[in-house]
């Protein structure tokens, strides 16, 4: 039996976990024009939401509980920005201090959560039905299929709404420049403010996901953070397109690098890819 078409599978089913953290971070970066260290911890925040809903309440729906824990790591994502960010732009903090402050936010909910339910690893597989499908020739469980389609999904959504509305038009103004929107009578703050809601709902939705898939454990945000802010960096930073190109090469970079050697591989290929796109194309697939 041929191993290419689980290859394909596993390609894009990993790039369907990667476009759900590079999109939200691409949407934030490109109004923000910093690196928000602290949006692969909403990816946590959300998958522990899950399990805490579903552990305390045994008969509740898994759909809820998921609900749930996308909104609570929007809201986090939010208070984070009006808390932290928003004061330090007040004082017109550098981008570099607003990174350092990123991290330090990162550093201290992960903390928390390993303090609230310790840095075991923990599984959502068990609170709903897991079937495998046979899909030309690959096996592919439900949870990988609702990853990939909701990757498609929030993609679809999120560039219609940006590009039909009133406040994507208003999001699309205060990424070209803040300055000039907010002289035009642009709210940039209750924009920036919903645009780290939208953010961190998706990364949040993404840590869900895979909690579902594969599991979850507290510093399980660094490593979804790096793939992302990799496959946003490769497709182009700033650019929601450039954040699914990105994920799509970047899960098919690793998954046939690997064909042929170890697994353990995997992020050398990643970063090697990183390093490649830096050199010869700084500003990545789509240049935003």
């Amino acid at each position: 039996m041929s191993i290419l078409p689980q290859l394909i599978a596993n390609s894009l089913i990993a790039a369907g976990t990667y476009a759900l953290l590079a999109i939200g971070f691409n949407l934030i970066y490109g109004a923000t024009k910093f690196f928000n260290l602290a949006h692969g911890v909403m990816a946590a925040v959300g998958g522990y939401t899950v399990f805490f809903l579903t552990t305390t309440f045994a008969q509740m729906n898994v759909v809820v509980a998921a609900a749930i824990g996308v909104l609570v790591a929007a809201t986090i994502g939010w208070g984070l920005d009006r808390v932290v960010y928003r004061a330090l732009r007040k004082r017109h903090a550098s981008n570099m201090v607003l990174l350092v402050a990123s991290l330090g936010a990162f550093t201290v909910i992960q903390a928390a959560i390993a303090m609230i339910f310790t840095s075991q690893f923990q599984t959502l597989s068990s609170v709903a039905s897991e079937q495998v499908f046979q899909v030309a020739g690959a096996s592919i469980t439900e949870t990988q299929i609702i990853i990939m389609l909701s990757a498609i999904l929030v993609f679809a959504l999120l560039w219609i709404f940006l590009k039909t509305t009133m406040f994507g038009k208003q999001v699309r103004a205060v990424s070209d420049d803040e300055e000039v929107a907010r002289i035009a009578g642009v709210n940039t703050e209750k924009v920036l403010g919903w645009i780290f809601f939208i953010g961190s709902a998706i990364a949040g939705l993404g840590g869900i996901l895979i909690g579902f898939d594969t599991g979850i454990q507290p510093t399980m945000g660094m490593e979804l953070l790096l793939k992302g802010v990799i496959a946003a960096i490769v497709g182009g930073v700033g650019s929601i397109s450039g954040a699914i190109l990105g994920a799509l090469l970047l899960g098919f970079a690793e998954n046939f690098g690997i064909w042929k050697i170890s697994g353990e591989w995997k992020d050398a290929i990643a970063f090697g890819l990183l390093i490649l796109f830096l050199i010869f194309r700084p500003k990545g697939i789509i240049k935003s």
